[in-house]
């Protein structure tokens, strides 16, 4: 297999969303920045016009009269970076905490996550800027902009830590740390930053934050929002996780059977995924491993 088939393959066809939400950031990164360079280079090294353009019409404004002719802006903002390490940190937490989050709710709800917080983050970005008092006493909002999918890997990663908050992973120089403290330490060094240089940034983190957490918390109720939003874009039925084994076929060894995941998934829809027992978790869990879909 080629680099090229590779990629095709972990974009469109694995099933993998995490992958395909990185390779997206990334293609649009490289296409925007690569260009911006050839430019500077052929043109001197001064201000892009590839770059300017960019940063008018495909970042978040602040400024509502500007937003309305903008109106796109809410969607592009999220795939947007403003340099390498900016990208870099951010597709390293969403690969990591993605994982983890598909591994139990396997990856139909990955995308929705994705595209929810960011809008959150947005949107408490925006409000922020024209209702309170610290940032309409300076007329913040003419200038402010927010690019990144930062908040968009902060819904991610508060969702997952709200989902399993003793969920443990290794931290260079640290050790073992436990998903809810990585969420609190995140949370209030944002908090912190609303006072510094980035305070669009910082909120809309914080935006993004919140929609995870309310949102497994209703998950959690029985009440799945973006499993809901999907239901309408494709015909009704019942919620499965698909494996690839034929109904006239026994299941493979430890590839837990379709009717024993169905059941499990209505549980969860009518009384949370903390209600589900701890070999019910596990059947879950294996069964995610088995799909590809």
């Amino acid at each position: 297999m080629t680099l090229w088939q590779d990629i095709q393959y972990k974009l469109l066809k694995s099933g993998n969303k995490i992958s395909l939400l990185i390779g997206i950031n990334v293609i649009v990164y490289l296409l925007i920045n690569v260009f911006a360079v050839v430019e500077q280079l052929f043109s001197g090294f001064g201000n892009s016009v590839i770059l300017a353009f960019t940063n008018e019409y495909l970042l978040l404004p602040a400024y509502l009269p500007k937003l309305l002719y903008r109106f796109w802006t809410p969607f592009t903002y999220m795939f947007m970076h403003a340099g390498v390490f900016h990208i870099l940190f951010n597709m390293l937490w969403l690969y990591w905490m993605g994982q983890i989050f598909e591994e139990y709710l396997g990856n139909k709800r990955t995308i929705g996550l994705y595209i929810l917080g960011g809008l959150s983050g947005g949107l408490l970005f925006v409000a922020c800027y024209n209702l309170i008092p610290a940032f309409t006493s300076v007329n913040a909002a003419a200038g402010g902009v927010v690019v990144g999918a930062s908040a968009s890997v902060m819904a991610i990663i508060i969702a997952t830590a709200t989902l399993l908050p003793n969920y443990t992973i290794p931290l260079i120089l640290i050790g073992p740390v436990k998903l809810k403290w990585i969420a609190l330490f995140y949370v209030i060094v944002d908090f912190l930053g609303i006072a510094g240089g980035n305070a669009g940034g910082e909120i809309a983190h914080l935006g993004g934050a919140l929609f995870g957490f309310i949102y497994i918390k209703q998950l959690n109720r029985g009440h799945d929002w973006i499993g809901g939003l999907s239901k309408l874009f494709g015909p009704k039925q019942k919620m499965k996780v698909v494996t690839h084994n034929s109904p006239q076929r026994k299941s493979a060894p430890g590839t837990p059977r379709q009717e024993d995941v169905d059941r499990i998934l209505d549980k969860i829809s009518a009384s949370g995924y903390d209600s589900l027992t701890k070999n019910e978790k596990e059947t879950l869990f294996r069964a995610s491993n088995n799909n590809e879909g």
